[in-house]
C-alpha cells in the first residue's frame, strides 16, 4: 500500500531502528511509548487489521506472537510484559496495517482504558 507508514518501513523507504526484522516481520520501538519498553511486531505484508485477516495469514500471524515474545527476552522483560492489538477505529487503531504493541519494564496500568495506544 503506497501511503502505509508501516509498509514503508517494511520495505525501507523510511528508516528505523530495528530490534528484528526476517522476510516476514519487523520490530522497532514505538515512537510514542506507554512504558520503558515499547515496541511494535508489524507483518511485512500489508493487512489492515486483525479484523482482515485471513486463513493464508495463520502461520504469519502465530510468527508475530513469537516474535514478539522472543524480543520481549532479548529487551528484559522477564517480568512479564503485555500485548496489545488495536483493531479498527473503534478498537483504537489509528495506522491501518495490523500490528502488536508489546510494552512493559514498569508497572502497568490494570485498566485497559488508562493506556493510550495507537
Amino acid at each position: 500500500m503506497s501511503d502505509c507508514i508501516f509498509c514503508k518501513l517494511a520495505s525501507g523507504e523510511f528508516p528505523t531502528t530495528k530490534l528484528y526484522e526476517d522476510d516476514d516481520i519487523l520490530v522497532f520501538n514505538d515512537l510514542h511509548p506507554v512504558a520503558p519498553v515499547h515496541f511494535l511486531v508489524v507483518p511485512k505484508p500489508h493487512i489492515e487489521s486483525l479484523a482482515h485477516a485471513e486463513v493464508q495469514h495463520q502461520a504469519l500471524l502465530g510468527k508475530l506472537m513469537l516474535v514478539a515474545a522472543r524480543v520481549a527476552a532479548e529487551q528484559g522483560l522477564s517480568d512479564g510484559f503485555r500485548t496489545i492489538i488495536n483493531t479498527g477505529a473503534g478498537g483504537g487503531q489509528s495506522v491501518f496495517h495490523l500490528h502488536l504493541h508489546v510494552i512493559g519494564g514498569a508497572p502497568l496500568p490494570t485498566k485497559i482504558t488508562e493506556l493510550s495506544t495507537h
